[in-house]
């Protein structure tokens, strides 16, 4: 089960729809040339992260090494990709390093 994979708790909305509490999260808006929209989880070290969802029968894509960050992806049960990386970047939970960035 996807909760018990990612320790995400749950409540079953009926029919067995699951909603999901989410961590703190952060949405990135990003021009572009063509529609569409990715979901992507944040970790702090995601070697680490790739190692306990082995450790769970959950194996990653290889990483890729982006200017923004580390990022791998994992297979949904229903065949979709949720991608989970490592930022290279300040990120908005982050306010003393977005302070430093915008004060120069």
């Amino acid at each position: 089960m996807l909760g018990d994979v990612l320790g995400f708790e749950s409540v079953d909305a009926g029919g067995g729809w699951l909603i999901f509490a989410m961590p703190p999260s952060e949405l990135a808006v990003h021009p572009g040339d063509a529609p569409g929209a990715e979901l992507y989880l944040m970790c702090e070290d995601l070697a680490a992260a790739m190692s306990a969802l082995d450790a769970k029968g959950i194996h990653c894509s290889e990483v890729q090494e982006l200017s923004w960050g580390l990022l791998t992806r994992i297979t949904l049960p229903g065949g979709g990709k949720l991608g989970l990386y490592q930022p290279r970047h300040p990120t908005a939970s982050d306010r003393e390093l977005i302070s430093e960035y915008r004060n120069g």
